[in-house]
């Protein structure tokens, strides 16, 4: 499965996104400034399906030949579920972090938590501050 660009990006100020549809369900990734920063991806701790997860705290780990980042959530919800591509090719997130590169799908358990996180035009400025 792969996110399509129909849809609004939401940003956080640690990298992550998270696209949500219509139904409520979004994907949660790392940016594509993440990847580049962190280099060669090797390898991806998936959350667990059925688990739910708070804003804010950490959900999963990517590891590169350069270091281990958390991955923190962007909204609160339950894990529908995971990019197992991921588990054999850690690196389509590099290759394609904001699309094929997904790490989980979600149920947002609320959606209000979207507000106040960057769109794309804010967050590529806030990157380009850093």
């Amino acid at each position: 499965m792969t996110v399509n660009g129909n849809y609004n990006y939401f940003y956080t100020e640690d990298h992550e996104w998270i696209v949500v549809n219509e139904d409520g369900t979004g994907f949660a990734g790392v940016s594509a400034y993440a990847a580049d920063k962190l280099g060669e991806v090797v390898y991806v701790e998936l959350p667990e399906v059925g688990v739910e997860i708070a804003k804010g705290k950490e959900v999963s780990v990517v590891e590169s030949v350069k270091a281990a980042s958390d991955v923190f959530a962007p909204v609160s919800g339950e894990i529908l579920e995971v990019n197992s591509d991921l588990e054999d090719s850690p690196e389509i997130v590099n290759e394609s972090p904001e699309e094929s590169g997904w790490i989980y799908k979600l149920k947002l358990s609320n959606t209000s938590e979207l507000e106040g996180m960057m769109n794309a035009d804010r967050y590529l400025k806030f990157c380009e501050g850093l």
